[in-house]
């Protein structure tokens, strides 16, 4: 196998050219591209290379398949994707996770996961975010019930705290996340990391940087994982 080749073909592509690609490959072979990826790679080259030949949405739900039905939970990989996906992009992963596995996206999240970090991942997987839409007259109350739940950390602050990260526009979080420094005196991400541990601290903050800016959010995880 000449891995240079399919490195030097299938990253310089963009997805739609890698699909026509696989389309090409079926009807003068008779073959499926993926299935001789997956044939004649091994490890994490193969994971990459197959990965690639997947139309976004289907590669989500591939992805959230395997993070939710594999050995372990893999919980991290249900953050990067739930935390930073528009309303549109969950909506295509729930369709293609049900067309390929046949089960339902929430009904999955909702069986191998638990506590808060299951229902913050349900409120995302609905896809219900409010979309182009802001009220600087309500941005310091949600501020103000986001220091509440940070102080007081009970099951019902923890409810709203997810609720406002999960439901309001991009546009109004970042008003909310303004007037909460000013009441705080602290960035809203600080003040998670001290009020809240585990998997559930790391999606509440996954959703704030995805909200401020979904690239460096990515190259964040990229450097962690680098280094």
């Amino acid at each position: 196998c000449e891995k240079d080749v399919l490195i030097d073909i299938l990253t310089q592509r963009c997805n739609s050219q890698r699909l026509m690609i696989a389309e090409a490959y079926r009807d003068m072979y008779g073959r499926d591209l993926i299935t001789d990826l997956k044939e004649n790679l091994s490890h994490h080259f193969k994971e990459v290379m197959v990965g690639l030949m997947y139309p976004p949405a289907s590669y989500d739900a591939h992805e959230l398949w395997h993070a939710l039905k594999g050995a372990d939970t893999e919980e991290k990989c249900l953050i990067d994707v739930l935390a930073s996906r528009s309303n549109m992009e969950i909506f295509q992963m729930k369709e293609a996770y049900l067309m390929q596995y046949n089960n339902d996206l929430q009904q999955d999240i909702d069986s191998e996961t638990s506590g808060h970090f299951r229902e913050t991942l349900m409120n995302l997987a609905q896809g219900t975010r409010m979309e182009g839409y802001a009220d600087p007259s309500t941005a310091a109350q949600d501020a103000m019930i986001l220091w509440e739940a940070c102080q007081q950390k009970t099951g019902e602050h923890k409810n709203m705290l997810q609720m406002i990260l999960c439901n309001k526009s991009y546009q109004q979080l970042w008003m909310v996340f303004q007037e909460f420094q000013n009441i705080s005196g602290q960035d809203i991400v600080d003040a998670i990391n001290e009020c809240y541990d585990g998997y559930f601290q790391e999606l509440l903050v996954a959703i704030v940087l995805c909200v401020r800016d979904k690239p460096s959010y990515f190259a964040y995880r990229l450097y962690n994982a680098i280094h």
